[in-house]
């Protein structure tokens, strides 16, 4: 599974993020993401990067993600999520972050990002994640935060 981050660091080849999302690309398996966080990536490549929305559309519809609706049980489970881990310093997850890591936990699908308090967060949970380089290269690990 997705988060925005990760697939918007897929879709401008930004390194080194692009190169440990590429495999999960090639890997043959489902690779999910949430209507959520692909609107917010979508929203960044445009308004931030100056993609051609169109263009964009189409780019994404050929990488073959599933994209998945928030329903009812996913929206309560990222309230209780956010409700029980959000602090603005320690730990600032938005609301789309708990809209990745509700369904990620629902589907038992390990969550690819680089976001250290959404990385913490999952993993305080008992969920599987796929820690990203961010633009640095500095990867999360367990403790960090």
């Amino acid at each position: 599974m997705l988060d925005a981050y990760a697939l918007e660091a897929y879709l401008n080849d930004e390194l080194p993020a692009a190169d440990a999302v590429e495999p999960l690309f090639l890997s043959g398996e489902q690779l999910l993401i949430s209507g959520i966080n692909l609107a917010e990536a979508m929203d960044r490549m445009v308004r931030v990067n100056g993609a051609d929305a169109s263009e964009l559309a189409v780019d994404i519809g050929q990488l073959g993600l599933t994209v998945s609706g928030v329903d009812e049980q996913v929206a309560l489970d990222a309230a209780i999520l956010r409700a029980g881990h959000y602090h603005r310093v320690r730990r600032p997850v938005s609301l789309a972050d708990c809209c990745a890591a509700a369904l990620a936990l629902d589907r038992d699908a390990a969550l690819a990002t680089s976001d250290p308090p959404l990385l913490a967060m999952v993993h305080d949970e008992g969920g599987r994640i796929i820690p990203l380089p961010d633009s640095s290269g500095a990867v999360w690990s367990p403790g960090t935060v």
